[in-house]
């Protein structure tokens, strides 16, 4: 029975709410490098990922892959980094991210260098 929701509506009202969150993120953190197990925001840790898989694919011809032109176009505007190494060395962190990484596995008085796993 159709009860009057449309699904469709509300897959673009989470894409925007997470668009808004990534750019608030960037805002304070200066870029949109957001950890997947981004502990202040998982849904936006874990959309940021997504949004990559899903630009991966469309590059590879698969256009109906879940993320449209206009989005990545969106997503490119504001600096998006679509291509992210899988690591980071501990020394070459950011502050920010050094904040993130240490309220997610605790404080290392070790020098050695440590890595940093970003969302995808």
């Amino acid at each position: 029975s159709n009860i009057g929701f449309e699904w469709r509506l509300h897959i673009i009202d989470s894409w925007d709410t997470r668009y808004k969150e990534l750019i608030r993120y960037a805002n304070e953190f200066g870029n949109t490098r957001v950890p997947q197990k981004y502990a202040q925001n998982p849904r936006l840790g874990h959309w940021v990922c997504n949004q990559r898989h899903k630009y991966k694919k469309f590059q590879n011809g698969i256009t109906s892959c879940g993320i449209s032109t206009d989005q990545i176009q969106q997503l490119s505007n504001i600096g998006f980094e679509w291509r992210i190494q899988s690591s980071a060395s501990w020394i070459d962190l950011t502050r920010s991210e050094e904040m993130i990484k240490k309220s997610q596995v605790g404080i290392t008085s070790c020098s050695k260098k440590k890595e940093f796993e970003f969302s995808c």
